[in-house]
């Protein structure tokens, strides 16, 4: 299992609601939340391996940044 963090402008409930389909729908990813109350917008996927760029170009399709942290 691994643990990627990403910084977004996801920063509502709102925003979660149009991210969750494009996020649910990617194989790989087993757990994910956004910390909407960090000024970063904080992104967590618990993933089986995923490259983070599916998870960067899966928000972008969503309308939405997001750049990994390290």
């Amino acid at each position: 299992m691994e643990t990627l963090k990403f910084k977004t402008n996801v920063n509502c409930g709102g925003c979660i609601a149009t991210v969750t389909p494009h996020l649910n729908q990617v194989k790989g990813i087993v757990k994910w939340s956004v910390n909407t109350s960090n000024p970063l917008k904080v992104l967590t996927v618990e993933s089986t391996g995923l490259d983070p760029e599916v998870i960067i170009e899966t928000l972008k399709s969503a309308g939405y940044k997001a750049d990994l942290m390290s």
